[in-house]
């Protein structure tokens, strides 16, 4: 091949989206949808975690750095996604693809080491209870929650400039609904043993960022069935049930995603589950943080309604003043 015809490409075709014939605006109504209840949902819990005192604490504030990068991971690839189920030219430029993967993986990368720390925290609060004031301070809390954004942004860097310097010199079609690692390296004219290479890499990361999280937990379930009453082993359970359903979510999509190793999937579950791993799981995650935690509905529905839940807890405590006198009896 002539040095001059590579990095002849400058941008690239999506051919995992339905044309505007075969009723691509019926698949525009429901993501655009999916999308606001993600943004709307994850602003939400992050705004009522920030302004309700009692929330105040590690395991919250976790969980609302957390909706906050699951709101800008959504961000990195849904509205692109739009654009193109309503384009004719379903085209993205070689620069915004780069820039497009890079921001999708980094805030998935800061959400794993994220889930980490959160399955850590769990794991002090449960296992060493009289420790955990003194070991899960609002410093280290602080530090963490920087950390996992930080290392999420810097380790994805390197690669990112080293994609940018290959040769690509056709076809320029991605089979693929956003720009993602693999359908782009084998665009790239490149020796497909480095492309080997990447793939293990980050299956490596995956694995042991699923590994150091699994241990965790399976510590915390020892430390749950060893409590004597039943009342004990519900209520720690409950503090990281959620936490453990996010986890599965997440990473059993990635690994769908990403372990598949020499396996391939036909084109259509293929796309199935790049929208399981971008699309749905963020779905389901407000849910499952505001659903099964009575302390996160009650903020959220004070943010919601703050004259409401007030009337009511003004009600609640003038009942509780009027009947002191009759209990002091």
């Amino acid at each position: 091949m002539e040095s001059g015809n590579l990095s002849a490409v400058t941008k690239f075709i999506f051919t995992g989206f339905p044309q505007l014939q075969e009723r691509g605006f019926l698949y525009f109504l429901p993501l655009l949808f999916i999308y606001t209840f993600i943004v709307i949902g994850n602003l939400m819990i992050f705004f009522a975690v920030r302004l309700d005192a009692r929330l105040h604490n590690p395991m919250y504030n976790f969980i609302s750095i957390f909706s906050f990068l699951e709101m800008w991971y959504t961000t990195a690839t849904i509205p692109k996604m739009l654009s193109n189920l309503i384009s004719k030219q379903k085209t993205i430029s070689f620069s915004r693809c780069l820039l497009q993967m890079y921001f999708f993986h980094s805030l998935g990368n800061a959400e794993g080491v994220l889930l980490a720390v959160m399955a850590i925290d769990r794991y002090v609060a449960i296992c060493n209870p009289l420790h955990y004031p003194t070991v899960i301070t609002p410093q280290l809390c602080a530090q963490l929650s920087a950390g996992s954004c930080i290392f999420g942004f810097l380790v994805l860097l390197p690669e990112i400039v080293w994609i940018s310097t290959l040769p690509f010199c056709g076809p320029n079609q991605i089979h693929q609904i956003f720009c993602d690692f693999m359908p782009l390296l084998n665009l790239a004219c490149m020796d497909d043993s480095v492309i080997l290479v990447q793939d293990v890499i980050h299956a490596l990361a995956i694995l042991i960022t699923g590994l150091i999280i699994s241990l965790s937990y399976i510590r915390i379930f020892i430390v749950i069935l060893g409590i004597p009453s039943v009342e004990g082993r519900k209520k720690a359970f409950s503090t990281c049930s959620s936490h453990i359903a996010v986890f599965l979510l997440f990473f059993g999509s990635v690994a769908l995603m990403y372990l598949r190793f020499s396996a391939t999937y036909t084109p259509f579950w293929d796309r199935t589950i790049a929208l399981t791993f971008s699309v749905f799981a963020p779905l389901f995650n407000p849910i499952i943080y505001s659903l099964r935690n009575k302390d996160m509905k009650h903020a959220i529905k004070k943010l919601i309604c703050p004259q409401k839940v007030k009337s009511s807890e003004d009600l609640r405590d003038d009942e509780n003043n009027n009947s002191t006198p009759y209990f002091l009896a």
